[in-house]
């Protein structure tokens, strides 16, 4: 089966043409009509069956590389990309996240609030400027120690309900009626800045952890971007790795 007889045309959906092409590959790649690791035809290929530029088919396709969904190899095109299915209802809390050595957690709100979303929100969050987005900052504990900052951004499409500081964003998102069914996940060792520092009871310029992560709607619409600066002499991240079987 050829990739034009499994996506023949646009469907009718409005907006940017861009827009268009993402939304009916990543609908492709997401209920399996387009394998993993199956190559895309070339970007002239692209542009001359849905009669638009190449500038346009490369940004659709650099979007949808940024979400993982694709990957290019230098040389060989543009492929789907591989990737580990898991279920968000799953995902441990920060409880089972934190090593917290048999000791409680707990969290508090620093901020919760709905605002407009700022200039650098909008280009990750794929929203307009002056876009309505719930804001929620909130500093996690293990006993009486602060051990993480959480800036969660998440747009006023999905609805949330009454968040409690300790309850999980996917919980509620997901009582809310606007699951969460993928995310991408970045981290990185940071110095942690005077501000992070004073929160978190530690010397300004101390190691931390910073995680950024952004999750999707089954639409493909962005239902969160989390911040989180980890100290570092506080918390063990983990992670469980399943290894393929022969």
């Amino acid at each position: 089966m050829s990739f034009f007889s499994v996506i023949p045309a646009f469907k009718a959906h409005h907006g940017p043409l861009y827009i268009q092409l993402e939304r009916i590959l990543r609908e492709a790649i997401l209920d399996g009509s387009l394998t993993q690791s199956e190559p895309l035809p070339t970007e002239r290929e692209l542009a001359e069956r849905y009669n638009i530029s190449r500038i346009t088919v490369r940004k659709a396709l650099t979007d949808l590389q940024r979400e993982g969904l694709l990957t290019r190899r230098r040389g060989a095109g543009t492929f789907v990309a591989p990737r580990e299915e898991r279920r968000f209802s799953g995902l441990p809390s920060f409880s089972a996240d934190v090593l917290a050595g048999g000791r409680t957690t707990h969290s508090a709100w620093v901020e919760r609030e709905i605002d407009g979303v700022s200039a650098d929100e909008s280009m990750q969050l794929g929203l307009a400027p002056g876009a309505q987005v719930h804001r929620l900052k909130r500093l996690r504990y293990t006993d009486d120690t602060p051990v993480a900052i959480e800036l969660s951004v998440v747009p006023h499409y999905c609805t949330l309900g009454e968040l409690d500081a300790d309850e999980s964003l996917y919980a509620a998102l997901q009582a809310g009626g606007t699951p969460v069914v993928r995310a991408l996940q970045r981290l990185r060792a940071v110095a942690l800045t005077p501000e992070e520092a004073e929160l978190l009871k530690v010397e300004a310029g101390s190691p931390g952890l910073y995680v950024e992560r952004r999750g999707f709607l089954r639409d493909g619409r962005t239902a969160e971007l989390t911040r989180a600066w980890y100290r570092g002499d506080a918390s063990d991240l983990i992670a469980e790795i399943a290894v393929p079987q022969a």
